[in-house]
């Protein structure tokens, strides 16, 4: 993997505008006091205030086991996360424990922020984490991070649409997709699916081309995407758009506008999260009764994609032995199973997966324990589809671009291709 460059990027899901903070970073001497020896710092993203109980417990905890330690959790907006970190990193006032995600924290791992973990978590230790997950938090043959709690996409079906149009099961890879929408549309005269290829919102359909088995980036950095199976990925949108089986909108608005679709019943399928039958209930009561959850669709590969939160360590720390342990206490198999069922996400440990809350649903279940259930089943298949590069935000920028100027019949899927290439290998790394 390319050493990250300085510039700003979009994270998967999250945006983080790094400005000149990161040209400092390594290099600014300007210091404030560290914090207290005996004092661990630990920052969190807007988990306060409804997680609060849960966090003054686990740090109870923490502080009887460990006396010599105290923990100051501090709760930071989610929209400030990005540029109080970096500040702090680059004053060398960061907190002790910081939870992020691997994309962004991956950026930082470039410029040597973050304490190497391979050193610090014995090997036994690493192993109690979903290998695939732990492998999201490392950054040139190092550990920078701990995985924390995660998220795999599955998809809402409208029953009704489809019983309507004579299906019996919703798709499962795109091949399906691509049979039902048509059946979807001629059937109903309604939309199956709607992924956006607005450049800065989802990165949904950049995962879809890896689902599908193309390779985005060669080992150089250099374009790979245009090959033959990046021309098959280009075809199978393009087409779709092209015959109407896609929303005219797909090219101007983003992930919002499918939720407000599914909403109204104008879609059969929604990408989303488990959790997302909690919103639909409230606000579309009617599509919630004839909502259910299945597996996210993909491609040949049968990859999964999945959102990872994990917690990072800065090199400065002066705590770095409280720091791990704390980390270590945070994500262990007994927090992770509390953590999950407070806030209705998935452990990156592998004996929490084992317990018979994310085994099987139970004679009362409800959508969202459905959902949970086949959520985790996808977990030991999930990986970050589009890891941390170089200019991430402008790969998805580059191929939506060239994409929609196929959709809309301005390139041919070739010419779109190979303009497509010839951007990202002009850009400098």
């Amino acid at each position: 993997m390319k050493r990250l460059d300085r510039t700003a990027v979009k994270s998967w899901g999250f945006r983080f505008l790094l400005g000149g903070l990161l040209g400092g970073l390594i290099s600014c001497n300007s210091a404030a006091p560290p914090n207290d020896e005996g004092t661990v710092e630990f920052w969190t993203m807007q988990l306060q205030p409804q997680f609060t109980d849960y966090f003054d417990d686990l740090i109870a905890d923490f502080e009887a086991q460990n006396p010599d330690v105290t923990v100051r959790w501090v709760d930071v907006p989610w929209s400030a996360m990005e540029a109080k970190i970096l500040t702090a990193v680059s004053a060398k006032t960061a907190p002790d424990v910081a939870n992020l995600n691997p994309t962004f924290s991956a950026l930082l791992a470039g410029r040597n922020a973050w304490l190497d973990l391979d050193d610090r978590v014995p090997e036994a230790t690493r192993q109690r984490y979903l290998a695939n997950i732990w492998d999201a938090s490392r950054f040139e043959d190092q550990s920078f991070g701990i995985p924390w709690y995660l998220t795999t996409r599955i998809t809402i079906y409208n029953t009704d649409l489809l019983n309507a149009a004579g299906l019996e099961t919703p798709p499962t890879t795109y091949d399906e997709l691509a049979r039902a929408a048509r059946q979807i549309k001629d059937k109903t005269g309604k939309y199956a699916f709607f992924i956006t290829v607005v450049p800065d919102d989802s990165g949904e359909l950049l995962e879809s081309f890896v689902q599908m088995g193309v390779q985005l980036i060669d080992d150089t950095g250099k374009a790979a995407f245009n090959s033959p199976e990046g021309k098959k990925a280009f075809e199978y949108w393009v087409k779709l758009y092209r015959d109407g089986l896609l929303p005219r909108d797909v090219v101007t608005q983003g992930h919002q506008r499918a939720i407000e679709l599914y909403q109204a019943g104008e879609l059969a399928f929604l990408t989303t999260g488990p959790q997302f039958f909690q919103t639909i209930a409230k606000n579309a009561p009617s599509i919630a009764a004839v909502s259910k959850a299945a597996p996210q669709i993909t491609g040949e590969t049968g990859k999964i994609a999945v959102a990872v939160m994990n917690v990072v360590i800065p090199r400065d720390t002066n705590n770095p032995e409280a720091a791990v342990e704390f980390a270590l206490f945070l994500t262990n198999a007994d927090n992770q199973l509390a953590f999950s069922k407070a806030a209705n996400t998935l452990p990156s440990t592998i004996e929490t997966l084992q317990d018979g809350y994310f085994q099987s649903a139970t004679d009362e279940t409800t959508q969202v324990d459905d959902a949970r259930v086949i959520s985790a089943e996808q977990l030991q298949r999930a990986e970050i589809l589009v890891p941390p590069i170089a200019n991430v935000n402008e790969l998805q920028k580059i191929i939506y671009d060239n994409l929609q100027a196929a959709m809309l019949d301005e390139k041919t899927v070739d010419r779109a291709l190979a303009d497509a290439e010839a951007a990202w290998n002009a850009l400098e790394r």
